[in-house]
This record gives C-alpha cells, sequence and structure tokens, in this order.
C-alpha cells in the first residue's frame, strides 16, 4: 500500500492532488482508495 499526502505543511502536492484527481474522476473527496483496478471515493465508498 501506498500513501500519499496531497495537502502537506508546504501547501498543495499538485502531482498528487492531479493523481488523485485521474483516480476519482474529478472528485475532490477522500480518502481516494486504489485496490487493483478498484477505486473506492469516501468513507461511505461510492
Amino acid at each position: 500500500m501506498e500513501y500519499v499526502r496531497v495537502k502537506t505543511d508546504e501547501g498543495i502536492d499538485e502531482a498528487a492532488l492531479q493523481r488523485m484527481m485521474e483516480y476519482s474522476d474529478g472528485q475532490r473527496r477522500v480518502p481516494v482508495i486504489v485496490e487493483n483496478d478498484r477505486v473506492t471515493i469516501g468513507f461511505g465508498g461510492t
């Protein structure tokens, strides 16, 4: 498993944010969990 922080102490990691947006089809909800080919967005698992 890899944990990627989008928001850091220095500000927003733009590359990590772009990667998250690609996996989540543009949704700005966390967490975005990627397991093999399955993407789970948010705590409700949509």
